[in-house]
């Protein structure tokens, strides 16, 4: 029987190698970051540190972005945690913490555990900040989606489909998505990590716009516009 910490190590190895020429901003290092995120906010809400750590480990392999599709990819992670000989029941806590993580355009299923707030919380909050940034970027130029097009509209309201599919821009994503992230985290400690973030993005973006409207140091009509 192995114990916690072998499952762990062999988790790692195999996240590794499934990950290891990711370019879309869903690699090794996210999972690595969205795990000490996890374990921090596990010891501090008093969850469970190894199921948010398995859980983690894991989110994105079950990610349609990773394995082409949601099913195909929670199958892999529950053949991966048979494997690692978990009991059934942190077999399930795992598999319930990942299958609520997704963002899915506002759509996503809401978390029905404490273990599955922290990880959508530890998930979320390499989302948004300085690494959010940078992994938005990336994620755009993997898919070859615009920087900005100020001729589009913020899609406040949209299925799974048009999150994923209809027409936006790296810009946009922050209004779509980022800046809601704060006001959906669940435990109070992910709320406090995130002001500060949050903020960064608020300034990053005001910046963007007068480096966009270079003749109007006053900002854009478009940043004005937002709320």
């Amino acid at each position: 029987m192995k114990n916690k910490e072998q499952m762990i190590r062999e988790t790692e190895k195999y996240v590794k190698t499934v990950l290891e020429h990711d370019s879309s901003g869903h690699d090794w290092w996210h999972m690595e970051r969205v795990r000490r995120l996890g374990c921090w906010l596990a010891k501090r809400e008093g969850a469970d540190v190894f199921i948010v750590e398995m859980a983690t480990l894991l989110h994105d392999l079950a990610d349609e972005k990773i394995a082409g599709s949601e099913e195909v990819g929670m199958k892999k992670v529950r053949q991966w945690l048979e494997h690692c000989s978990l009991s059934k029941k942190e077999e399930n806590s795992v598999i319930e913490a990942i299958s609520t993580v997704s963002y899915k355009g506002g759509n996503g299923e809401a978390p029905r555990t404490l273990e599955a707030m922290v990880v959508q919380d530890a998930d979320r909050l390499d989302a948004i900040g300085a690494i959010g940034i940078a992994r938005t970027f990336m994620y755009a130029g993997h898919r070859g989606q615009a920087m900005y097009d100020p001729t589009l509209p913020v899609r406040n309201v949209m299925t799974k489909e048009e999150y994923r599919h209809g027409p936006s821009s790296t810009i946009h994503h922050f209004y779509e998505k980022l800046l809601k992230l704060k006001s959906l985290l669940h435990t109070k400690s992910a709320k406090k990590l995130a002001i500060r973030r949050h903020e960064f993005m608020e300034q990053f973006l005001q910046q963007f716009y007068k480096e966009w409207d270079f003749h109007d140091e006053g900002g854009s009509d478009f940043a004005d516009s937002i709320d």
